[in-house]
């Protein structure tokens, strides 16, 4: 049995069907046009798919984590969307990752404070001392002898906040606080299991008011952190055209969950309805070029989704590196519809921020910038952080490229006046919170990153021109240095503060 055949039966890939050559099986379609796909694309099919989603968070507890209610009534909906359409081939790809949620109640000298729960934290109740640490905690030295029985507050900045969690516990402290280091919440991840100190996060305003209490006296903080821990079974949802080259693919997506703050419309069911939408105009025309359509799920505790996806594809399960080649490119739209946004672009030229993606990433970049010179609108560059799924896809050096709009990130004075909206308030200020509803959405933004994704996605499913094909070598040449790279995203963000665009959420390197 021939391995794409191996992969294809153990649900890794759609399957091609037999006589699915080119676009032969399309007839009496006419064949895709940029023009045609961008015009299909609307703002009340947009706006009812993130209904939708809404509708799925609200009624299972207020979110659509992974391996939760709402999740998998967000997977089940896009299976059988695409699997109605009978244009594709549906799958559900099922794995099983840990998944970690938590109350949490803190106060300081009797004051209640918010605070956001740090994914993969243990649980932990104490009242105690709040003890400054020095710098930004990120080297032992960091942390005084009084930490230990106490509760360490730490800025954010530089290192991991696993690292700072690691360093607080073996200081000997008994919880730990991570307050912001710009304007907004502060949520994020340890990136997995370890041997860490409950750990939350705060706001920069938070964490100020707490340093001058500490600096007039001894202060006294409670930290309980409820922490679950439970594995759940999840799915990605892969669709591809049964028509097409099977060997010459073009890969988009974004993420189905949501953290379990919120209902994550905007993070990324903004993302997730924008692929869907062009997923379904798509089905009316011809192409010669197989697309395939990936929902990531378990994104939001470390891009998990996406990269067990490309190790069914690259033998680290199964499957052989011919047939992550057949990839030509990888598209992401992760937050496309934040409410103050800006018009962000993957630097795939590294002409920004020196962060270069494989070879063809600056193609794919050069098509989304003249689409939006062609609608008359500015952008502006984003840096190839790793903090989305295209970082799975960037690791098997595949070109990528795709779409931001902002997170917690503030805008710019220079952004106002491009884009409008509020200069020095968060591109998204319900990042990661309950109130990242259907309510909170830019129309404008949705509607035009949507339009742009049926444009790219129109120009690949006919003609990869400018994105050269690749040999196993090229692609593994292609993906070490993509690795490498990434180690300098912290250092170039703190170069560019305030104007990398940073992709959320996952186990990104950058800012933490």
């Amino acid at each position: 049995m021939k391995v794409s055949s191996i992969i294809a039966a153990a649900g890794l890939i759609a399957p091609a069907f037999a006589g699915d050559k080119g676009y032969g099986n399309d007839k009496g379609k006419k064949l895709v046009t940029q023009k045609e796909l961008v015009k299909d694309i609307k703002l009340k099919d947009l706006l009812a798919g993130a209904q939708k989603l809404q509708d799925f968070a609200n009624a299972n507890g207020g979110n659509r984590a992974f391996g939760g209610g709402g999740h998998n009534a967000t997977v089940d909906w896009l299976y059988k969307t695409l699997k109605a359409t009978g244009y594709y081939n549906v799958i559900k790809q099922p794995f099983v990752e840990l998944f970690t949620a938590a109350t949490i109640d803190f106060s300081v000298n009797g004051v209640e404070y918010p605070a956001s729960y740090m994914t993969y934290s243990p649980s932990g109740n104490a009242t105690a001392p709040l003890v400054p640490v020095a710098n930004i905690g990120c080297d032992a030295a960091d942390y005084p002898a009084k930490v230990s029985g106490n509760i360490a507050l730490i800025s954010r900045g530089t290192c991991p906040f696993s690292q700072k969690a690691t360093l607080a516990k073996a200081a000997g402290a008994v919880g730990a606080v991570v307050y912001n280091n710009v304007p907004g919440p502060l949520g994020g991840t340890l990136g997995g299991v370890g041997d860490y100190v409950a750990i939350v996060g705060i706001t920069q305003e938070v964490g100020t008011t707490l340093l001058d209490l500490v600096a007039a006296g001894e202060v006294t903080a409670t930290l309980d952190v409820n922490a679950i821990a439970e594995n759940r079974t999840t799915y990605n949802v892969i669709a591809e055209t049964k028509t097409g080259d099977k060997n010459n693919v073009l890969v988009l997506g974004g993420h189905t969950d949501s953290v379990f703050a919120g209902p994550g419309i905007n993070d990324d069911g903004s993302g997730t309805v924008g692929v869907l939408a062009v997923a379904k105009a798509l089905t009316k025309y011809k192409i010669k070029n197989a697309v395939r359509f990936g929902f990531w799920s378990a994104e939001e505790f470390g891009l998990l989704g996406s990269y067990h996806y490309l190790k069914t594809l690259n033998g680290t399960i199964s499957g052989s590196a011919r047939e992550v080649a057949k990839i030509r490119a990888y598209l992401n739209f992760d937050m496309i519809a934040s409410p103050n946004y800006v018009l962000g672009i993957y630097d795939g030229d590294g002409s920004a921020f020196n962060l270069t993606g494989p070879t063809g990433s600056d193609t794919i970049e050069k098509d989304f910038e003249d689409f939006f010179k062609k609608k008359g609108v500015p952008s502006v560059p984003s840096i190839f952080s790793g903090r989305s799924d295209y970082a799975a896809f960037l690791q098997n050096g595949i070109p990528s490229g795709g779409l931001f709009t902002g997170a917690e990130e503030l805008k710019t004075e220079e952004e106002a006046a491009l884009f409008g909206g509020t200069a020095g308030t968060s591109l998204d200020p319900n990042y990661h919170q309950a109130g990242d509803t259907v309510e909170n959405l830019s129309k404008e933004a949705f509607l035009l990153n949507s339009q742009s994704i049926a444009n790219s996605v129109a120009k690949y499913a006919l003609s990869f021109k400018g994105i050269p094909k690749p040999s196993v070598a090229h692609r593994k040449r292609e993906a070490e240095a993509s690795r490498f790279m990434v180690r300098f995203a912290d250092k170039v963000a703190e170069e560019h503060k305030g104007h990398v665009h940073a992709s959320p959420c996952g186990q990104g390197t950058l800012l933490q």
